[in-house]
């Protein structure tokens, strides 16, 4: 009984430290997540630009409109008139061109935005293709700079994050594995008690497995309500990152710190004990 006791404490440090080291695994992934919903909005916020002949009769720009509505890789259209034009342009300028030169040098055209991941120079470039088979387009034109350059930087900071997720995870693997088995540790002379009185093994692990469950659970749950904490006060002070949460991601990542707070915690409380039976006595102390 005094012994059992005596592994208590070590439970409660257990958990907390695996909770700590679940938190910061959380956070990165938080990162992770924003990070990936950022790339997508800047993706999906390109405008790819559909030049229409002068002549265009609104009637053939709206069966255009209605087809490329259509097509899975387009998420918006918008249909710039030659007046829209010039507006749009009046205010990036400041000055009214057309009352200069008399006449309205601009074309009609439908701006498109399309899916993520169809933002890429290979897939602009099958678009293009397409919307160009149309009579009544003179050209499709993009930002081919602000493409290389956003996949670019995009890549290298997936690259970036990708690798020190994967050094983070085995070193929380690590943190967590001698967590439970310093806490198990405490726990050794009951367990070879329990195994000379004749106890079998599994009525043995039996116990401390469904202790590891449960403090995995518990260790999990406080580390997510942590992260909420966290993402609740980062999103007071910047109200932009409510806007970049994923929520099925994010539940997710949730999801996924609970059960590797649980299976890690099982898995090495179960090798811990399954060490201990085959100890000898002596080698104990």
């Amino acid at each position: 009984m005094s012994t059992s006791k005596k592994g208590k404490p070590s439970y409660f440090n257990a958990i907390l430290g695996v909770a700590l080291v679940l938190f910061i695994l959380g956070m990165l992934g938080w990162l992770l997540i924003n990070g990936r919903t950022l790339s997508r909005a800047f993706k999906e916020d390109l405008e790819i630009s559909v030049d229409l002949h002068d002549k265009t009769t609104d009637a053939n720009i709206a069966k255009l409109d209605a087809v490329l509505k259509k097509q899975g890789f387009v998420r918006e259209t918008k249909i710039i008139t030659k007046e829209e034009a010039v507006k749009l342009q009046t205010q990036v300028e400041g000055t009214n061109f057309v009352e200069f030169l008399g006449y309205n040098p601009l074309f009609p055209s439908i701006v498109l935005k399309l899916h993520e991941e169809y933002v890429n120079k290979d897939s602009l470039e099958k678009v293009k293709q397409f919307v160009m088979q149309s009579n009544v387009v003179r050209d499709v034109t993009w930002s081919n700079v602000v493409v290389d350059q956003m996949n670019n930087n995009f890549r290298r900071i997936g690259i970036i994050l990708g690798s020190i997720s994967v050094i983070l995870l085995i070193v929380v693997i690590i943190l967590i594995d001698n967590t439970v088995r310093l806490a198990m540790f405490s726990n050794r002379f009951l367990i070879k008690t329990m195994q000379m009185v004749g106890a079998t093994r599994s009525f043995i692990t039996r116990p401390f497995d469904t202790r590891a469950v449960v403090n995995g659970l518990v260790s999990g749950v406080i580390a997510v309500i942590a992260l909420w904490v966290v993402m609740s006060f980062a999103s007071k002070q910047l109200p932009v990152l409510s806007f970049l949460n994923d929520t099925a991601l994010l539940i997710a990542l949730e999801i996924g710190m609970i059960l590797l707070g649980i299976v890690i915690s099982l898995v090495s409380t179960h090798r811990s004990v399954v060490k201990y039976l085959k100890m000898h006595l002596d080698d104990l102390y």
